[in-house]
């Protein structure tokens, strides 16, 4: 399995760089829609809807995301879709994952699918007109990742949410914390010019918010896979499971992302 694991990232990674820095945005708003409309149709798997449902539903993620594209950059509307994006996670998501709430309605779920997708490529598009923000920007969902998973490992007693990732733990969270927090400071001092344009706390408040989303969003698609009896979300990434897999963070975390730097530059 890792060495799977290491390959699809060998193969990947570069493939992923080479889009995110040398494709112009069109490019990279068709490149993501193609990974988004995968995800999509994971998403739809994971409800158990017949082929004719799931190509519905991606095609509406499809149409949806073009429409977002033509919108005007320098409107409100962009920002009114990430704000919502991210009320979602907070306001609707966190009830649900305390609740462990259950889907039995077709429309609730491409409802919720689309709003975990959709927005979140809308992010990606928005911050890629500056590569490397938007690389710096998903970084802190890797770093909270791979901090939480050593820190979990080497420290992790107390269960986070034994009922829907029983691997997960409170010190995990808390090395991711300390992980994106140290990553922050060396940004700050190394690249300040990639980081959104606010005082020192501010920004280390807002990693701190990044990070806890996406902590949000990986346990929202475990309960997901967990409600639809899946270990992953997918096959198609060999040792990783599916793009749902690979993505669950950052649809929690990127709106937020975006919107933030939208409003403070």
């Amino acid at each position: 399995m890792l060495g799977r694991r290491i390959l699809t990232a060998l193969v990947l990674l570069p493939a992923a760089f080479a889009a995110l820095f040398l494709l112009p945005n069109g490019g990279w708003a068709f490149a993501a829609g193609a990974v988004m409309a995968i995800g999509a149709n994971e998403w739809a798997r994971l409800a158990k809807w017949s082929p004719a449902a799931r190509f519905g539903f991606v095609g509406a993620v499809v149409v949806s995301m073009g429409l977002l594209f033509q919108l005007p950059r320098d409107s409100a509307i962009p920002s009114w879709v990430l704000a919502a994006a991210t009320a979602f996670w907070i306001t609707i998501v966190l009830p649900w994952l305390r609740g462990r709430w259950r889907i039995d309605n077709d429309w609730r779920m491409a409802l919720t699918g689309w709003w975990v997708l959709v927005p979140a490529w809308f992010a990606t598009v928005l911050l890629q007109v500056e590569p490397a923000r938007l690389l710096a920007l998903m970084a802190v969902v890797w770093i909270a990742d791979t901090s939480a998973y050593f820190a979990g490992r080497k420290f992790g007693r107390r269960k986070l949410a034994p009922e829907i990732s029983p691997g997960k733990s409170w010190e995990g969270v808390i090395g991711a914390l300390v992980g994106v927090a140290i990553y922050y400071a060396a940004m700050h001092a190394l690249r300040p010019d990639v980081l959104p344009h606010l005082p020192f706390a501010g920004g280390l408040a807002f990693f701190v918010v990044l990070t806890a989303l996406s902590v949000v969003g990986d346990l929202f698609e475990s309960w997901m896979k967990r409600v639809a009896g899946v270990k992953d979300s997918g096959t198609l990434l060999p040792g990783h499971g599916g793009i749902l897999d690979r993505v669950d963070a950052l649809t929690a975390s990127l709106p937020l992302a975006a919107l933030v730097v939208r409003l403070a530059g």
